[in-house]
């Protein structure tokens, strides 16, 4: 492309299209690109030499090239690996999670047992005085450092074990230097090797380098160029480590610190933080970026948030990586599997760049709702760590501490004293808010405070020291939005309380059920799935397989419609956890017992009576701890999750565990157990 300014009669001609081709190419030679990318890169450049700068080609491959050069190919930060200031930083940032700062520290650990550990290398030289000397010389530097006098012994050490380094002459009897070369990057193509030789020539030198060899010195050997030519080699091992292992997600209810973990985490780490939120991503295209033949093309968001970030190795969260779509433009889930693959990413392909881009460095952390939603071989590279829902003492302790200071700085309130008491706060999160997180009670606190900053400026010369109780929520905030009645409401025949987890944490459910003149039909209602009508289903075929040992009519059935309802039409509801609580129902109505309404039960019935293990337990436990309820039946094989929970958990309930129905039937019901002896043959056999 020429442009022609004229100035002063005097004409200028200048070729932007040949100035645009030398600035890329100078761009490319003073990156640090790696060798094989700056090789392809070049020879880019000279294809644009060749065409036409108004053609379309022309402007895809200008801007291709100076996308790649603006990459961080070889811009990182610094670890800072100093475990007593992350476990300050976690501390500082986030109450209560001991568990999860437990496994962050130590990922911190292990990375830093592997910076700590000494470099080996393998001295192989057939002159013992060289031997000595370079053995001396490194292991001042602090190296691990063996000698071989020959090819044949270097390679029988290197059979038994591995080193880092390996520094052999050239001339050497039986296998020289090149031999060992070439069978030391055969068979571990990750150990430098550097090459020493008192007969070096340009083309032996070039030929060395071409099968592998980190460097080429001729002796005599100068001390200085040794250390600085094995530290260079042997740089790239201790200045970054690769994240190998599983992925880290973090799975829980909304609200409750998965994202500022992710952040913490970067912080202790002086790492840079970038976030990319999943939730409704459809197109493949947005993970491996689109073809550069596309009009608009761009890189996926992957190399962008990367790109931005300025850094090789940033902490990379993956926000909210259940929700990902899938339609006809592909399956981003699946995109991601060489995101998220140690053995694969670190040769990365993205559509748009075309050139394989390191990954291995970034530190990847995944964040979910609900496991279930993750798709299979996404999930198998993960290490999930699951955050339930906090506690009413770890919502006030946190409120106290975090979320009231921040609220009085965003409403203007920071030069005021303004007191929650513990009862207010307790107000707040039992009556305003149900949730497992904290979002709704940081809402909460933010609007008393602006109700607060409002009444102040309407009344003159108010005071600044303001305290807010439990009458005063109630006048800010309106009268109580949720009531939890459990523990003071009446007993009732055939309405069992039941505990359910869903996606924003535990909570407690009714079952009730009537008994009627009908044509023998189980009616099922509240909206319920598939497992649930299922549930209920082999809870009446126990029952009735039963009606001798639980003391009903065998008729019972005859003439009569059971119905089976679960409160709260319009929610969804599903799962197997209910099966215990529908049993329990049914026998309460046909043996007319009311059930304690404070004393709450889960877990999966089989047909033979048998109770299997159910999961959130914790969400469970907060949710009955939260309701009033003073009584819990688990099923017997979750009793060690439930053991290693915290006591303060479990403080003021009574935890039962049962293997068997008949067990919940006569705790509940205060009715005695199935008597064996009176069991029929073929149900003890489908029993056992």
């Amino acid at each position: 492309m020429k442009r022609i300014f004229k100035k002063e009669k005097e004409t200028q001609v200048v070729d932007t299209g040949a100035e645009e081709v030398a600035a890329l190419r100078e761009a490319v030679l003073d990156q640090k690109i790696p060798a094989e990318v700056e090789k392809i890169l070049l020879k880019e450049i000279e294809r644009l030499e060749k065409i036409n700068p108004t053609a379309a080609e022309y402007t895809i491959g200008l801007n291709h090239i100076d996308y790649v050069t603006t990459l961080p190919w070889n811009r990182y930060t610094q670890d800072n690996l100093d475990i007593q200031r992350a476990q300050t930083i976690l501390n500082s940032d986030h109450y209560g999670l001991d568990e999860i700062k437990e496994r962050i520290l130590e990922h911190l650990a292990v990375r830093q047992m592997k910076l700590s550990r000494k470099n080996t290398i393998l001295v192989v030289d057939d002159e013992q005085i060289t031997r000595m000397n370079l053995e001396h010389v490194l292991s001042k530097e602090g190296y691990e450092v063996s000698t071989a006098d020959g090819g044949i012994q270097a390679l029988a050490f290197l059979k038994d074990k591995t080193v880092d380094l390996v520094i052999t002459d050239l001339k050497m009897d039986k296998i020289d230097g090149m031999a060992l070369l070439e069978r030391i990057k055969a068979t571990s193509p990750s150990t430098e090797v550097i090459i020493i030789s008192g007969y070096a020539t340009v083309l032996t030198a070039v030929d060395a380098i071409k099968r592998g060899s980190f460097h080429f010195i001729p002796k005599p050997l100068k001390l200085n160029d040794i250390r600085e030519t094995v530290k260079k080699a042997l740089g790239k091992k201790t200045g970054l480590v690769e994240a190998k292992g599983p992925v880290i997600c973090f799975a829980g209810p909304p609200g409750t610190g998965k994202t500022s973990l992710g952040q913490s985490i970067a912080q202790s780490l002086e790492r840079k933080f970038v976030r990319i939120s999943l939730a409704g991503l459809k197109d493949e295209a947005d993970i491996r970026g689109h073809r550069r033949s596309y009009a608009g093309a761009l890189a996926g968001r992957i190399i962008q948030e990367i790109r931005r970030a300025e850094s090789l190795n940033p902490v990379l969260m993956l926000d909210e990586i259940d929700k990902i779509g899938q339609d006809f433009k592909g399956d981003p889930a699946s995109a991601l599997l060489e995101v998220l693959d140690p053995q694969q990413n670190s040769k990365f392909i993205d559509h748009y760049l075309d050139i394989p881009f390191d990954l291995s460095k970034v530190m990847f952390i995944a964040t979910a709702n609900m496991v279930a939603r993750i798709p299979g071989p996404l999930l198998d590279r993960f290490e999930v760590i699951s955050m339930s829902g906090y506690t009413i003492e770890e919502k006030t302790h946190i409120a106290q501490r975090h979320l009231i200071p921040r609220a009085m700085e965003d409403t203007g309130l920071s030069g005021f004293n303004l007191e929650f008491t513990q009862n207010a706060l307790c107000a707040i999160i039992r009556e305003h808010t149900r949730e497992a997180g904290l979002r709704g009670l940081e809402r909460k606190i933010s609007a008393i405070c602006r109700k607060v900053a409002r009444r102040y400026l309407d009344t003159p010369n108010a005071s600044r020291q303001i305290k807010i109780d439990e009458s005063t929520v109630e006048k800010l905030l309106g009268p109580a939005r949720y009531h939890y009645e459990i523990a003071g409401a009446r007993d009732r025949v055939g309405c069992a309380t039941g505990l359910a987890w869903t996606e924003s944490g535990g909570e407690i459910i009714f079952v009730e059920t009537t008994r009627m003149m009908g044509a023998e039909r189980l009616i099922l209602t509240g909206y319920l799935g598939e497992i649930m009508k299922e549930s209920a289903q082999a809870a009446l075929s126990y029952i009735r397989s039963h009606t001798e040992q639980l003391g009903l009519g065998a008729d019972f059935f005859q003439g009569r419609d059971i119905h089976v309802h679960v409160p709260s039409g319009a929610i969804p509801k599903d799962g197997p956890s209910a099966g215990m609580t529908i049993a329990v129902a049914l026998v309460s109505l046909l043996k007319d017992i009311p059930c304690p309404r404070d004393m709450a039960m889960t877990g999966e019935v089989t047909l033979s009576g048998r109770i299997l293990p159910v999961g959130g337990i914790r969400e469970k436990l907060l949710a009955a701890k939260t309701a009033g309820i003073k009584t819990i039946i688990f099923p017997a094989k979750n009793q060690a999750e439930i053991a290693a929970m915290d006591d303060s958990l479990k403080q003021g309930i009574k935890i039962f565990s049962a293997g068997e129905l008949d067990e919940v039937i006569r705790q509940v019901l205060g009715q005695p157990a199935i008597d064996s002896a009176s069991v029929s043959p073929l149900i003890k056999k489908s029993r056992q």
